[in-house]
């Protein structure tokens, strides 16, 4: 499968050497070309001593042009008469290996069950690339043991690691990612890739892809939604965690996004074949699910697929993810593409040569599958990876809050361990199965013996009562389950459902007589069958709806609701005449009497009036609580958790919350009375060992948040809003107070920094600043610090982050010793996109050197004299873009043409900024279009968007948004001012000069 698809109803998703190495193959006797099939051993392509350039150059050469593009779909079918066997890209391996989809017609998922390390995010708070290299080298491990028993199925190449920079908390896919800072994702994307590929220069281990190739973060119409992305946060900020990894040859290919990019879908976008000079090797790039279709579909871009897939090639994507097996559809319209010349043998050698590229250096052509060929599946949930996973879900903990060291707790003391996450384990979307589960209390009573610990979930065990028959809606009694019913007149095992909470009203059952999820079945019925909510639609979400009366109508709320194909009418569950349930519409649902069973606040408040310590471990259901295809509304804990917690605490001071979820939450209540919090991720098999391992001090809590936990929704502007620099987002220009700041982590000693001693105090192009850094353990407990270096520019012609991660350290420390932290800066990290000149500019400035434990933690500080330049002024008797703007209001960047270019689109009221340019008396050009029929007009203001007004350009209608025209206006201004263009109606800009 694919990443997972867009649109219902998919199911579940040496130039030298080379040259002569080729010359070669070419004056090889006959004997190579001429061999039969049965010997394709003989053939060059299979000779591993050739360089990869000559044995693709080779293979290419042998097929025909049929066979080339049968090859561009995912699903790449074998070539019998050269011993070429079936490939499929795309194994799912986000944090170990997940998924991947089957062969057969559907295209069903196969769940890999092995090693799941903590979800990406936690893995973000780790700030380990050492430890991030080990776990993409376990996984690369269970991949290839994974493909040694089927590897028509389970892939080698892995579409793995998301390097989105998580710019937005409420994204669905947060916990895809590892962090809101370039750099720290760059740094960790790459370590992952490293270990996946393994360290041979030529051959591959696993073959990682990046994604999600560009500017995306928000599931809201994602197939149709535009990321209006300006040239510095382009350059500065998204492309940046793409780049790290490709330019350390740590990824073999890209992943394109659903979205569009300044008005141009990111499928068939030149960004794609521009990011391939990043790298050293040759790239695999492959689509997302269902994507190419939606190039005709819901963008309506192209007018038909040939054209769409013969764009999507020439874009510098070489592999279809569409159509789930039914590789026809994509190979007819590249065939009648290349029949009406939309594209070029070249074209397509060119995207095959990609293809086959990646395949050699996976050693599929030699002998024994090469280098990495004997790895079996004795690799998979080994007790190496087992014990890395644990290191891992014990290093990605977080410490929010440590009121009076009420942590670490003691061992000889009774715990209370409370709340719906403390006796289970959750796994996402991007997740394989767990072989074993190590819950929270599992942890805790394996750490203090069972004796010690009391317990409870703290939900709520009720029983619904049908109003009119009076009869109980029941399930099976066995780990099958059975078809919801109503029958039993009292209340027993069989009636009994525990209420999960996740918030807005959204609530899970699970049957008390066998612990499984109620969730549809067979389509219109429902039974207590499911392990955990779970699916691309997930079909276990409810709400109970209290009427006027007292009784509650069950509102199904599954995610396929969401859709046009399913009826949005009948959410309602009715009990039928012989008492099945079924789906109604709301007039004819049934009315239910609730009855609570047993309370769980009143059963958590009893254990932990019982206990010394209460732990109460809340959070989020992967499934339900956003993920891909669906963004949050809300960062706030269920709102049935947080009674819990407060009922906890009052019933016991000494309060420990464990938020266990994929996103920063607004833990304000909390904060302000809990004397201790904890975050982790939902981190795998071993998670309650680890969570003990902290909780009682065998392990000081290390993990540092990977993105900024703001206090409220309010702190955020508009999901779409990409312009990280104009709306303050992320730590690099938030101006408010967070919550919780990037970088952030408490632990368990005290650590102090010494006076950082700089290489020199002045730092110039091409040289690297070093920075040293005396930290000592000042308290009782060995423990890591993650040292952070920040950087922040003084004086600059464009506004500055706040402040910059630059470059960092996690050190180990014994209690009284002290480590020398030496970090290094280059000049170029320090460089600005200047949009004036389209080109990497350092800045003339003085810089400031702040180090500390994080983003608002600096503990010592230095400054640096930077030698660069002066930026001149702007210079519009030179072409300017309209896109190379300095600020703006209210527009939107836009596709110049459907093959190239960006352009500016405004409406009545917006205006762009072109700083400190240089101006003189002349004739003003602006290249323009107009779709709608009339005028618009363009005023021209000197210093602000109300400013003296210079010139008035009237656009009239092009009659369309491609067709531009010049349009002219005497300029009247002399002198350097700040140039404002300030729309009155409708208009795209795509350039303009002065003359």
């Amino acid at each position: 499968m694919h990443t997972t698809p867009p649109t219902p109803p998919f199911p579940a998703r040496r130039r030298r050497a080379v040259a002569l190495a080729v010359a070669a193959v070419l004056a090889a006797p006959a004997a190579w070309t001429a061999a039969p099939a049965s010997a394709v051993e003989t053939f060059p392509f299979r000779d591993p001593h050739l360089p990869v350039d000559a044995r693709v150059k080779d293979l290419l050469g042998r097929l025909t042009t049929d066979e080339k593009v049968s090859l561009l779909h995912q699903y790449e079918p074998a070539i019998p008469r050269l011993g070429i066997k079936r490939f499929k890209t795309g194994t799912e391996a986000l944090h170990g290996v997940a998924w991947s989809t089957d062969i057969d017609a559907s295209g069903a998922v196969r769940t890999a069950q092995g090693t799941v390390f903590p979800q990406s995010v936690g893995l973000g708070a780790t700030w380990d690339p050492a430890l991030m290299k080990q776990i993409g080298s376990a996984v690369g491990d269970e991949a290839r043991g994974y493909n040694s028993e089927n590897p028509d199925v389970w892939g080698l190449q892995l579409w793995a690691p998301v390097v989105n920079l998580l710019r937005d908390p409420r994204w669905g896919r947060n916990e895809e990612g590892y962090s809101e800072d370039p750099l720290l994702t760059g740094l960790l994307a790459t370590a992952y890739g490293k270990g996946m590929q393994g360290d041979d220069p030529d051959r591959l281990k696993a073959a990682p892809v990046l994604k999600h190739y560009l500017a995306y973060n928000n599931e809201i119409r994602r197939d149709q939604t535009s990321s209006s992305v300006r040239p510095r946060v382009l350059k500065e900020y998204d492309e940046v965690p793409f780049k790290l990894p490709l330019t350390q040859d740590a990824a073999t290919g890209l992943m394109t996004s659903y979205n569009l990019v300044n008005g141009r879908p990111a499928t068939a976008s030149p960004l794609v074949n521009d990011a391939r000079r990043w790298s050293g090797k040759t790239l695999l790039n492959v689509t997302d699910a269902g994507a190419p279709n939606n190039l005709v579909g819901s963008e309506q871009y192209y007018p038909d697929l040939p054209a769409g897939d013969a764009a999507t090639i020439k874009a510098g994507v070489d592999s279809f993810t569409t159509d789930d097996t039914n590789s026809s559809i994509t190979t007819n319209a590249v065939k009648t593409a290349l029949s009406k010349g939309l594209l070029s043998e070249a074209d397509l050698d060119r995207a095959v040569g990609n293809i086959l590229s990646v395949r050699v250096r996976l050693g599929e052509f030699d002998p024994g599958g090469g280098k990495y060929g004997k790895i079996t599946k004795d690799a998979v949930d080994s007790p190496a990876h087992r014990a890395l996973e644990r290191k891992a879900a014990t290093e990605q903990m977080v410490l929010l809050k440590n009121q009076n060291n009420a942590l670490p707790l003691s061992s000889g003391k009774k715990v209370a361990v409370v709340g719906p996450l403390s006796n289970t384990l959750y796994t996402d979307w991007y997740s394989g199965s767990l072989p074993y589960k190590v819950t929270p209390l599992d942890g805790i009573k394996n750490k203090v013996g069972a004796g010690n610990v009391a317990s409870s979930e703290g939900v709520d065990r009720i029983a619904l009562k049908d109003v009119k028959t009076g009869k109980y809606v029941a399930g099976g009694t066995t780990a099958a389950g059975a078809v919801l019913k109503t029958g039993p007149t009292t209340a027993d095992a069989s009636a009994q459902f525990d209420v999960f909470d996740w918030g807005q009203g959204i609530v899970t059952l699970r049957s008390a007589a066998n612990g499984k999820t109620v969730g549809i079945h067979s389509g219109n019925t429902f039974a207590n069958d499911q392990d955990q909510p779970n699916g691309w639609f997930v079909q276990q979400m409810f709400k109970l709806e209290k009427q006027g009366d007292g009784s509650y109508l069950m509102r199904y709320a599954g995610y396929e609701k969401a859709y046009d194909w399913a009826d949005p009418t009948k959410i309602y569950v009715k009990a039928q005449d012989d008492g099945t349930l079924v789906l109604t519409t709301k007039d004819d649902a049934t009315a239910f009497a609730k009855d609570v069973v047993g309370s769980g606040v009143d059963s958590a408040v009893k254990a932990a009036t019982s206990a010394d310590t209460a732990v109460v471990v809340v959070g989020s259901m992967p499934f339900i609580n956003g993920r891909e295809d669906h963004d949050r509304t809300t960062m706030a804990l269920a709102e049935g958790q947080e009674e819990l917690i407060k009922a906890v605490r009052k019933a016991n001071p000494n309060t420990v919350v464990v938020v266990e979820n994929s996103y920063p939450t607004t833990l304000t209540w909390e904060q302000a009375n809990v004397p201790a919090i904890l975050w982790t991720s939902h981190a795998g098999a071993e998670t309650g060992n680890a969570l003990a391992s902290v909780l009682f001090g065998d392990e000081s809590p290390s993990g540092k948040l990977p993105q900024t936990w703001y206090r409220s929704e309010s702190d955020l502007p508009d999901i779409l809003d990409y312009d990280i620099i104009k709306s303050d987002r992320t730590y690099l220009y938030y101006k408010g107070k967070p919550l919780y700041p990037f970088g952030y982590g408490l632990t368990y000693t005290t650590f102090r920094y010494g006076k950082p001693k700089l290489s020199s105090h002045s730092l110039s192009g091409g040289k690297t600043l070093t920075v040293t850094v005396p930290v000592t353990n000042t308290g009782r407990r060995a423990a890591d610090e993650v040292v952070q270096l920040y950087t922040h520019q003084r004086t600059s012609r464009v506004k500055q982050p706040v402040e910059q991660l630059r470059a960092f350290q996690k050190v180990h420390l014994a209690p009284g010793k002290t480590a020398s932290v030496t970090l290094q800066v280059k000049a170029s990290d320090l460089a600005t996109w200047d949009v004036t000149r389209n080109k990497w500019t350092l800045e003339t400035s003085r810089q400031d050197v702040l180090v500390g434990s994080s983003s608002t933690d600096i503990r010592q500080r230095a400054a640096v004299d930077v030698h660069g330049e002066r930026v001149p002024a702007r210079d519009l008797t030179r072409p300017t873009r309209a896109a190379d703007f300095d600020d703006q209001n209210a527009v939107q960047l836009v596709d110049e043409s459907k093959a190239k270019g960006d352009a500016v689109a405004g409406t009545e009221g917006s205006w762009l900024a072109f700083k400190d340019a240089a101006l003189e008396n002349g004739t003003l050009t602006v290249r323009a279009a107009k779709e709608t029929a009339g005028n618009s007009t363009v005023q021209v203001r000197l210093d602000s968007p109300t400013g003296p007004v210079a010139a008035t350009l009237t656009v009239p209608s092009t009659g369309g948004k491609y067709t531009y025209k010049d349009v002219t206006a005497a300029l009247h201004a002399t002198g350097r001012h700040d140039l404002y263009l300030v729309f009155n109606g409708e208009a795209r800009l795509s350039a303009l000069t002065l003359r």
